[in-house]
């Protein structure tokens, strides 16, 4: 079976252009003033004042690390501004996640089973606390 090799194209030959992209406006300042990516977000935490310890562009993080603090009263988390991720001190060590859901996967086998506390008994189950009387 002979295959013809290809004749190479002259250096002349017309390229097709690249599609034109939409328009888009100048950002206003130096970050997106309402996107998510990290930078954009280290950025506008730079300008804001710290209330409490911590900077308003991410309480809803602190929000979630306080109600998992809550929920694991053995646990200590918190979440860390300056890495933008949850961490966990643990009896073991300090475990790190880039989202809550990250650090629940990683403090799974830290957690799963049963805690006592305080007459009453907290069995971890298919992902929700279930308290029960002891």
């Amino acid at each position: 079976m002979q295959n013809p090799i290809p004749a190479p194209r002259p250096a002349v030959d017309p390229r097709p252009e690249p599609p034109q992209l939409p328009w888009r406006r100048p950002l206003p300042g130096p970050v997106c003033p309402v996107c998510g990516h990290p930078s954009c977000r280290r950025r506008r935490a730079q300008q804001l004042p710290r209330l409490g310890g911590h900077r308003a562009e991410y309480a809803r993080e602190h929000a979630q690390a306080a109600a998992l603090q809550r929920q694991y009263r053995h646990l200590i988390v918190y979440y860390g501004e300056a890495t933008q991720s949850f961490w966990a001190i643990t009896s073991t060590g300090l475990v790190e996640g880039r989202d809550i859901d990250a650090l629940l996967l990683a403090l799974w086998p830290r957690i799963q089973g049963s805690v006592v506390r305080g007459g009453f008994q907290r069995q971890v189950a298919g992902g929700a606390g279930v308290v029960a009387a002891a």
